[in-house]
């Protein structure tokens, strides 16, 4: 902490953890201009980590961080040369501080519009690259960080700082509209956006970094966008297995970490304790998904659903799924499918098979830079006998994981190998 500044209260590191995406989008649907909503809400937060210290934390502090970020966005503006046109355009000529309180402060903070989803498809428009859709939701609705997205694309941070400037200098320069698209826009942005999604609840499923292995306000979010989709597009087999997957997926949350807070591998969890409701439902939402073909959330919903009907780890059916993982590096290959359809393999056929398999895959830079590469590695060497390679997998996959709390999982098993 720089000297002589206050600490941030609870309230605002709450806000920077959960809301800060629901104002930056506010921002936005209001200006039209990522670049100055990402400013004017970070100022906003800079003025109320030295505000609230000695003011107090108000009764609305999102409204008052809303309120706060408007003013400063346009005295932004005020600085432009193109000022009047600008303010024409935006319809935000009137100076914020001769508003009625009314409107500035909201009686509740949920009275402050939700627009992430129309950010999200704005994020998502057809004129950016896949690749620049997916980055900027992932940072700026997600509120991930730049470690955090390279590592869910198995890329370089560097690579990925490039990729986001990009991404935001064409989200500019095109002026891409903040709405939900019309119905015949969809199909071509919806893939992009079920990535984000997803890519945010995995990253709440397995943190890359901090102290907690789960981000529980994270996977809750990506469900909670995930039902509004399925809501508007119930018909749609890809945004129906994405809800399953993740419905299936969570169920096992309550199992999944110990009384420490460390990792609990899927075989060693005490299945008792999954989610009974997640896993009907998530279930229910699997086989209505395969009803609407092989798409890639639909197989790896199938996927799930096979674990989820295993009572034991012993009795989970590895052949059906080998299989489906056979499907889905047909229709979606990736480091990351090829590494679970080798552990697949490997259940199915036996631990030779499966480490044969793991080291056809060690040429893959992406892979040689993902610590569960090694953690599989790991485990395969120990079903082997080999234990002093397996110590060697284990080692490297403690230096590659940023997770304080895998981490200490794997430097257990290292040490015990």
């Amino acid at each position: 902490m720089t000297a002589g500044r206050p600490a941030l209260p609870d309230a605002l590191l709450r806000i920077r953890q959960e809301e800060r995406a629901r104002l930056l989008a506010a921002l936005v649907s209001r200006f039209g201009d990522l670049d100055l909503a990402e400013d004017a809400a970070q100022d906003a937060l800079v003025a109320a980590a030295e505000s609230w210290p000695r003011t107090g934390v108000p009764d609305r502090p999102l409204a008052w961080l809303m309120t706060t970020a408007t003013r400063k966005a346009i005295d932004r503006l005020r600085r432009e040369r193109a000022l009047t046109e600008r303010l024409a355009r935006l319809k935000v000529e009137q100076d914020p501080r001769r508003l009625p309180a009314a409107a500035l402060s909201p009686a509740d903070p949920d009275e402050i519009p939700d627009d992430r989803l129309e950010l999200f498809f704005a994020c998502c428009h057809p004129t950016l690259r896949v690749e620049e859709q997916v980055v900027l939701c992932l940072r700026h609705l997600a509120g991930l960080t730049t470690v955090e997205i390279a590592h869910a694309f198995l890329v370089p941070v560097a690579t990925m700082q490039q990729r986001l400037v990009r991404a935001k200098k064409r989200m500019r320069v095109t002026r891409i509209p903040v709405r939900v698209p019309e119905a015949s826009e969809i199909p071509r942005r919806l893939p992009a956006v079920l990535a984000v999604i997803y890519l945010i609840f995995t990253e709440g499923y397995a943190a890359t970094g901090g102290t907690a292995h789960i981000r529980s306000d994270l996977t809750a979010e990506a469900i909670r966008l995930a039902r509004i989709i399925h809501r508007l597009l119930p018909g749609v087999g890809e945004v129906t297995g994405l809800l399953a997957l993740m419905l299936l997926t969570q169920a096992r949350a309550p199992a999944r970490a110990g009384p420490g807070g460390t990792p609990v591998p899927l075989g060693e969890q005490d299945r008792a304790s999954w989610d009974p409701l997640f896993l009907d439902e998530g279930l229910a939402l699997a086989r209505e998904s395969a009803s609407g073909g092989p798409g890639p959330y639909a197989v790896q919903a199938a996927i799930a659903a096979v674990h989820a009907e295993a009572a034991t780890f012993d009795s989970t059916d590895w052949a059906q799924i080998a299989v489906l993982y056979d499907a889905l590096a047909r229709i979606a290959p990736g480091p990351t499918v090829r590494l679970g359809r080798a552990v697949a393999r490997g259940r199915r056929d036996g631990p030779a098979v499966g480490l044969a398999e793991l080291e056809a895959l060690s040429a893959d830079p992406a892979l040689r830079r993902h610590h569960p590469f090694h953690e599989a590695r790991a485990v395969t060497l120990e079903m082997l006998g080999r234990s002093e390679e397996a110590r060697e997998a284990w080692s490297r996959a403690h230096e590659l994981a940023l997770n304080d709390a895998e981490r200490a999982y794997l430097r257990k098993r290292w040490w015990g190998a």
